[in-house]
């Protein structure tokens, strides 16, 4: 009898499905109290699969892996009724913005009857500041607690998308470093080794990405695999949870300003909402935090204002602690600050939040719908249509890729005429609708994305602002578009094709492809890798009827007889795998032009590159080079540290990039030797800087000029005007138009200008003994906030040059670009100054 009882309590304990009515708490299930070390990702993964195999109120979902090969987790939770029924919620959901979608079934008058709020909450997009991830485990416990009453009752109208950890590249790096030199008894005070973390830190991803300023670029694999299942859902809320400075207290919603002009009124609002809620459970522990400061609303690609202008309530939480905080250190008030402190103030307000939505969901649901329907039917904004030119295909189709990542209507096939403005001369002007251009109506779901990301110039209500304040893309792919006020609709979805039918010749003489994108890059990279021979004409040319711009690439079929498997075959490939167009060439004889066998045709040769990375070296920066190289042209980069370069043989390779960076040995004679002997320097921003004025390189500082008139007032100022007393010269981030030397190999494949996005008032001297190739002159502004006294400094200076040093040469590129991997018409440029330049 005694064992039947037994067992009946043990039936008690089981339902019929196999899952358990008691969970394990995360500290149970760890063996650990939560917060008494960092829980690595794999342990993370384990805690999460274990929830699913004990509760049915969870599903997993793999989205994809990082770059180091962790898996990428999203953690749905729901009530009884919904967690059987997801695909159901999110085919209702998705068809209430209007979007074409995979159910073929966009209606924005779906029955909301038992639809669920959808809340996303979004951990550890940097790595160090893993209180994040620790903090989610414990959210998911309670949520799916089932003696947890609240829970319960938020999930009967709330779906909760968890994703525990966005980047476990990073937070492994920290944990990494953090594991192996902490004190038994944890050390708080903050100048000790605990709260040092070493370069390049855990903040970023693998490549030293910021995944939290990629959310609408998505140069990053983690970001491209999570933003497809974020725009198969689209929530109604989302939360990224931060860390910053020991010493600040906490921070939640409403943000500060800037907001952008579009945010709705009810975004807004509901930011209140949520904040007033977050205050009051902060209110009853005593705990500070602080709202409509710091954290603004207006660069598009962040975890808070992407989400907002797909609809949602986007927020950013920021708890003090971040890398230097470790499992406790002593802020500058004294206090003690503790990872367990830390995990409970990030599980609260992510409690708290999950709360306000469950209130709330109702009303929230209907504004997502009516943010979708009124951006189709009243898109805001005086311009209605977007043009952008289809000269170059290869461009076009980059642009299209971004587009449809973010879900943005697009189209081809009109031919009329128009009037709009010209993001170029920045007039307003009549022109030609042409069948290969893409046109982008401005009545379409996504209207409010489409704004921000192309309009000429986004107001900035405070300038005060957090980062950059211009990033329009026809600026940033480099692509002539027009901006109208007329409604223009496209009549196919389908990319024309641009490939100009060229004579069958037998036995060509050789192949040309044009140089102007960075297909023509990833092209030339696969030929070198391939030890193909390449050539480029370093003046236009005509032959058989069509213009071949400088730069362009020539294979000829004399030197490359020898390739494995077949000449013809192996260029058609690579031309086909790199998507570009390619051209035969019957005769060395061209039409207009140098012949092929001229002097004016070079040979390019195959470089050994070395790149610069270390503990003085921007961590950033190296990885937008290190990035570009791996992923997006596929070319060996090989990274030495700074000080190692005393130890190499410097003959063991070609080209030399130093990044952005602080460096103590900048232009010494060794590296001058090296550039005699033939070798390239290129050297960016901070690294720019850092050799002028030194013997043998040509570039200097600007000096500042002198005022006529000093005002003997202007030290006086006010205290509570301090924070802004930097504005005067500051840039956060605005689009310059750079005069550009086209005939010189660094401006190969470009107009007569280029726009740089200015993240400084860096602008220096004419070179005197080299190539002003990029410059400045006092009417180069374009867009984007910039302070007084930084626009009075860029004005008349040169911003990229070449300088020839013997054999070598030296490439000076005070302006990045490569910026966060999304200012493509940049990595053309970029690529002159590792293929073009000194051939």
């Amino acid at each position: 009898m005694k064992k039947y009882f037994t067992l009946l309590l043990f039936l008690a304990g089981v339902q019929l499905s196999g899952f358990t009515q008691t969970i394990q708490s995360p500290s149970e299930f760890l063996g650990y109290k939560l917060g008494d070390q960092f829980t690595p990702h794999h342990r993370v993964l384990e805690y999460y699969h274990y929830l699913a195999s004990v509760s049915k109120n969870i599903k997993l979902k793999s989205y994809g892996k990082t770059n180091e090969g962790r898996p990428l987790l999203l953690a749905f939770i729901a009530s009884d009724d919904n967690i059987s029924r997801l695909e159901d919620i999110r085919r209702k959901n998705i068809n209430l913005t209007g979007l074409k979608n995979e159910f073929n079934t966009p209606n924005p008058a779906e029955d909301l009857k038992n639809q669920p709020v959808l809340v996303w909450l979004s951990y550890n997009v940097h790595g160090n500041e893993s209180v994040s991830t620790e903090a989610s485990l414990q959210t998911a416990f309670d949520l799916l607690d089932p003696s947890n009453k609240r829970t319960k009752e938020w999930l009967k109208n709330t779906l909760v998308i968890l994703d525990p950890c966005l980047n476990p590249d990073g937070r492994e790096r920290y944990i990494n470093f953090y594991n192996p030199i902490k004190n038994l008894v944890p050390d708080a005070l903050p100048f000790t080794r605990e709260h040092m973390e070493p370069w390049p830190g855990g903040r970023a991803n693998h490549y030293y990405f910021d995944l939290n300023r990629d959310w609408v670029w998505q140069s990053q694999m983690e970001s491209r695999q999570r933003l497809a299942v974020y725009n198969q859902w689209l929530p109604q809320v989302h939360v990224d949870f931060h860390e910053q400075g020991i010493n600040s207290p906490y921070y939640f919603a409403p943000a500060a300003e800037p907001y952008h002009q579009d945010i709705s009124k009810w975004q807004l609002e509901f930011q209140t909402i949520i904040g007033k809620n977050n205050a009051r459970y902060f209110d009853q522990n005593g705990w500070m935090y602080f709202t409509k400061e710091n954290f603004d609303l207006l660069y598009p690609s962040y975890g808070d204002t992407y989400p907002i202008y797909n609809g949602s309530i986007g927020m950013t939480y920021e708890q003090g602690g971040s890398g230097r905080a470790g499992l406790a250190v002593i802020n500058a008030e004294g206090d003690t600050l503790t990872l367990k402190d830390r995990i409970d103030h990030h599980h609260t307000s992510g409690l708290s939040t999950l709360e306000a939505a469950s209130q709330y969901a109702e009303k929230a649901i209907l504004e997502f719908k009516n943010y979708f329907t009124s951006g189709k039917s009243n898109p805001p904004g005086e311009f209605k249509s977007y043009i952008i030119k289809g000269e170059n295909t290869e461009k076009i189709k980059s642009l299209a890729l971004l587009l449809q990542r973010n879900g943005i209507e697009f189209g081809f096939g009109i031919s009329k005429a128009a009037q709009g403005f010209n993001y170029f001369n920045g007039k307003t002007e009549s022109f030609r609708v042409d069948k290969t251009d893409m046109v982008l109506s401005a009545h379409q779901p996504k209207s409010v994305l489409l704004k921000v990301l192309f309009e000429p110039n986004t107001f900035v209500s405070d300038s005060a602002t957090y980062d950059i304040t211009a990033w329009s893309l026809p600026y940033a792919h480099g692509l002539q578009a027009y901006a109208t006020k007329e409604s223009i609709k496209p009549e196919t979805t389908q990319i024309p094709d641009n490939n100009l039918s060229t004579a069958v010749v037998s036995n060509p003489v050789a192949f040309v492809a044009n140089w102007n994108s960075i297909s023509d890059v990833k092209f030339l990279t696969e030929l070198l890798k391939n030890n193909v021979k390449v050539r480029y004409s370093e003046i236009p040319f005509e032959t058989s009827g069509k213009r071949f711009n400088a730069g362009s690439l020539i294979i000829t079929r004399n030197g490359n007889q020898a390739i494995n498997g077949g000449f013809e075959k192996v260029v058609n490939e690579i031309a086909k795998k790199s998507g570009i167009n390619l051209f035969v060439i019957p005769s060395a004889f061209v039409d207009k032009g140098a012949d092929l066998g001229s002097n004016k045709v070079r040979f390019i040769k195959k470089p050994r590159v070395v790149a610069v990375g270390g503990e003085s070296v921007s961590s950033l920066s190296l990885g937008e080079i290190w990035h570009f190289f791996e992923q997006e042209i596929g070319y060996p980069l090989s990274i030495v540290r700074p000080q190692d370069l005393n130890y190499v043989n410097w003959n063991d390779f070609d080209i030399l990039i130093y990044p952005d960076g602080n460096y103590s040995d900048m232009g010494n004679e060794k590296m001058l030797q090296w550039i005699r002997a033939g070798g390239k320097l290129i050297v960016m921003k901070n690294a720019v800087s850092q050799l002028a004025g030194k013997k043998g390189f040509d570039i200097k500082n600007k000096e500042e000029s002198k005022k006529a008139d000093p005002d003997i007032y202007e030290d006086l100022k006010a205290y509570e005007q301090r924070e802004r007393e930097h504005v005067s010269a500051n840039i956060p981030g605005a689009i310059y138009k750079v005069e550009l030397d086209n005939t010189h190999p660094l401006g190969f494949g470009f107009p007569n200008f280029y726009h740089t996005l200015k993240l400084d008032d860096k602008v220096y001297k004419y070179l005197t003994g080299g190539w002003n190739v990029g410059i400045i002159k006092k009417n180069n502004y374009v867009t984007g906030f910039v302070g007084v006294e930084a626009k009075k400094k860029l004005a008349d200076g040169l911003l990229f040059g070449v300088q020839e040093i013997g054999s070598g040469s030296v490439v000076y590129m005070a302006d990045n670009p490569l910026f966060r991997g999304f200012w493509e018409n940049g990595k053309l440029l970029f690529s002159n100054a590792v293929f073009m330049v000194g051939h």
